[in-house]
């Protein structure tokens, strides 16, 4: 008789390519991970896995096997959390993602939502570790680092305008903008001009030979010192939004914007629980 951990066992190392990543998210040693695998491939009569040197790649049988069997567990094991979720009070999702974006947008999409949230902010690479170690349910990045068992979801394309204090004046034709801006005063996300170099390189075709006038480490920060009058800097439509309404900043040559992809990262594993799935949706609308 076939038991029922065999199969999740199956879905997990399928889902990974490796035994020993399945174990972990399963929370076993590996030889019984392996012991499960072995049990169920003799129940079926044929091998689910071809093994090679970095990873195990499924069989045609193992895929048939998998395309039956991935929907009804993962329908059992959300029906599971459900009724575990119905006896308890306000779970908590700790998200992880950059302060600026989730201030903004993040907290305007999860005003409504029933569970309690922990936001931990940091930049792409600190973002993917919070995921990988389990101290994030959720990411919102930038970046995509792949590893088996990580997914990721557009959440949506933010486009970065060139921006300056309101008053600011004699702006050259397009022609003439390299010379222009490179004369500028520059304001920074970080002394290595982030978002600026990779402007530089789309539509003038190398690195920008200039240093930052300001670095500041937050893009409210970084508006905040543009309304002032400190310098030009490029953000997000989204951030400059209100700013622009109130004739605070303005836009200026933008026929050299560029987009930035937002994603939202998760762990295969736990998309089936109700309430990080309400999150996820609510992030992704």
């Amino acid at each position: 008789m076939i038991d029922f951990e065999w199969y999740r066992s199956f879905i997990s190392i399928y889902k990974h390519q490796s035994v020993s990543e399945a174990a972990r998210s399963r929370f076993l040693t590996q030889p019984a991970m392996s012991q499960h695998l072995a049990a169920l491939e003799a129940e079926v009569g044929e091998a689910l896995f071809t093994r090679t040197t970095r990873k195990i790649i499924p069989t045609e049988r193992g895929k048939e096997l998998y395309s039956r069997l991935a929907p009804l567990i993962e329908t059992l094991e959300k029906t599971t959390l459900e009724i575990r979720h119905s006896i308890e009070t306000a779970p908590v999702v700790t998200i992880g993602s950059p302060i600026d974006y989730f201030s903004i947008r993040g907290l305007e999409k999860l005003k409504n939502v029933p569970s309690k949230v922990i936001h931990h902010q940091g930049e792409a690479p600190a973002l993917f570790d919070m995921l990988e170690q389990n101290r994030a349910d959720v990411i919102i990045t930038t970046q995509r680092f792949s590893k088996p068992g990580i997914e990721y979801k557009q959440i949506e394309k933010e486009q970065f305008y060139i921006t300056a204090p309101y008053e600011h004046g004699n702006i050259p034709e397009a022609a003439d903008a390299e010379e222009w801006l490179l004369n500028q005063k520059w304001i920074s996300y970080g002394m290595e001009l982030p978002i600026i170099r990779r402007m530089w390189r789309e539509h003038f075709k190398k690195r920008p030979e200039m240093e930052p006038h300001y670095v500041i480490p937050d893009l409210r920060g970084i508006l905040s010192a543009v309304e002032k009058g400190i310098g030009i800097s490029l953000l997000p439509h989204y951030l400059i939004e209100h700013s622009l309404i109130q004739k605070r900043v303005k836009t200026i040559l933008n026929e050299f914007s560029v987009a930035n992809e937002i994603y939202l990262g998760y762990k295969v594993k736990k998309k089936s629980d109700p309430f990080l799935l309400d999150i996820m949706e609510k992030l992704l609308n």
